[in-house]
């Protein structure tokens, strides 16, 4: 491929990444307002509580060997019906586990119910095993397309249901039947959508016990490190439901449930755009380190450039968004929400930064790092309990140490590329700044327009507050970037109006 090339093809995975994870993430977000304007905390709480086990048990039965599938080149029918009856034997496995265990995570959260809910819940991820080697088959081909579609049917279908089940009072069981439901329609559209179909290893197995596990032995060295470090990525993304289960109230769980989920939606959005892109563009720029810290400095201002304003918008914003949305009720996570949402722009910052350390085939130093990221996350919360604080604290001690960890994926970035940390911080903080620096000047323009709201306005007051911080936060930060001659702004601006242009030849 051309030298030249490469700039448009980043600019172009960022701009449908964006649009098929907003597009994702909106749906998301109708069905979670309906959802959350019907349930109540304590029912978001139950779900929360057994989360972090569905997750842990996803990553055990994919056990890193779809990574490694859409790794090796060579990829053969054999290879793929090796990974698929492994994962519905370990799946099944996990799942009479999860059967029998079910009393002792009961006993655990002192919730009698989670007995036979978790039972239920579970059977999601095994029906998802079925889908596994299929969605790694579309994702090898780079059927965007195809995924697009798979993800917005199972999430209609799915959502549907459960804000069917929920409007006729089973609250948190619908909960549970719209996760399974989704994962039914995962598995059944993937399998359409790929034209993949396993065969049974009958005689494979007659000509050797162990033929078909060939494939297994062969990739596990790669997969079991990319397993350990997806485990302990679920149970730092969720240690907080995990430890509030146990100490606090399921009501306490739901309310930061229902915070964790609005910052998790906007920052995945950016996150997913910067995964879908990085590492093939990483890749393909090799060992030309120049090169490759010139496009890094590239993806890594254009992160910024968005990550800032949307999540400090989202943190400003947050009040008005939960009162509007999904009732005051809801009000409580409001603050959760807001700290979160400052943490939450660092994410998308981290992914890329360890997505370059992957494609630089080091999965060992990422692995390292993210065990030693959730220890430190862990033993933070655990110290602030120790001292006697409460959830706000937690969650407060949860974001430094992911923004301060930024710091510590840079070490590990400068010794691959020799990226300078000065050049980093040039790159990040004109975009901090400014999006600061708007939000503070949203926020004085906009705290007197609750008392100016005229009494017969069409719209309630909270709703006239969300818009108006939102237009005028957007019109404040691009007027700054223009004043400023911001060069990515431009480029932007360019890309769109250049597509816009041949679309209209087309």
């Amino acid at each position: 491929m051309p030298h030249n090339t490469l700039k448009e093809k980043t600019a172009r995975g960022f701009f449908w990444g964006a649009l098929n994870n907003g597009a994702m993430q909106v749906l998301n977000a109708v069905f979670g307002i309906v959802l959350a304007r019907k349930l109540d905390q304590a029912d978001y709480g139950l779900i929360g509580m057994l989360t972090i086990f569905t997750l842990i048990a996803n990553s055990l039965q994919d056990s890193g060997f779809v990574t490694a599938l859409t790794n090796k080149r060579d990829a053969t029918h054999h290879d793929y019906n090796s990974v698929f009856w492994f994962n519905i034997t370990v799946s099944l496995c996990l799942y009479f586990l999860f059967f029998f265990c079910a009393p002792l995570i009961a006993d655990f959260f002192h919730e009698p119910i989670l007995t036979p809910l978790s039972r239920y819940y579970f059977i999601g991820f095994f029906i998802a095993s079925f889908s596994i080697v299929p969605r790694a088959i579309l994702f090898r081909q780079i059927k965007q397309r195809e995924l697009a579609i798979m993800g917005i049917v199972s999430l209609l279908v799915s959502g549907t249901v459960g804000i069917l089940m929920a409007y006729n009072g089973m609250a948190f069981w619908g909960l549970a039947t719209q996760t399974i439901t989704f994962n039914l329609m995962v598995s059944i559209l993937s399998w359409m959508l790929s034209g993949w179909r396993p065969t049974f290893p009958l005689s494979e197995w007659k000509k050797s016990p162990s033929a078909w596990a060939g494939p297994i032995r062969e990739m596990f060295p790669f997969s079991s490190k990319m397993l350990i470090t997806s485990i302990f990525n679920q149970v730092n993304n969720n240690i907080f439901s995990l430890v509030l289960g146990k100490i606090y109230t399921k009501v306490e769980v739901g309310t930061y449930s229902q915070a964790n989920k609005w910052n998790t939606m906007g920052a995945s959005t950016i996150t997913g755009m910067v995964q879908g892109v990085a590492q093939p563009a990483f890749v393909e720029v090799g060992d030309d380190l120049g090169r490759l810290r010139r496009v890094f400095s590239k993806m890594l201002r254009f992160t910024c450039f968005v990550t800032f304003p949307v999540m400090f918008c989202l943190a400003l914003v947050a009040p008005e968004f939960i009162v509007t949305l999904i009732k005051e009720k809801w009000l409580p996570s409001a603050h959760l929400m807001q700290i979160l949402c400052i943490g939450g722009a660092f994410l998308p910052i981290a992914t890329l930064y360890y997505n370059l350390i992957i494609s630089r085939g080091k999965s060992d130093v990422y692995m390292w790092n993210i065990i030693a990221q959730g220890c430190a996350i862990l033993g933070s919360i655990l110290m602030v309990y120790a001292l006697g604080g409460g959830v706000t604290s937690m969650v407060i001690a949860y974001v430094l140490i992911v923004i301060l960890w930024t710091g510590i994926w840079h070490i590990f970035l400068h010794q691959e590329i020799r990226y300078p940390f000065l050049s980093a911080l040039k790159d990040i903080l004109p975009f901090l700044l400014i999006a600061a620096v708007t939000m503070l000047l949203t926020y004085i323009a906009t705290r007197p327009l609750l008392t100016l709201t005229p009494q017969n306005s069409p719209l309630p007051p909270p709703l006239i507050l969300l818009l108006t911080r939102i237009l005028l936060a957007a019109t404040i930060y691009l007027g700054l970037l223009w004043l400023f001659g911001a060069k990515i702004l431009k480029e932007c601006i360019g890309f769109l109006f250049k597509k816009k242009k041949a679309q209209g030849r087309d």
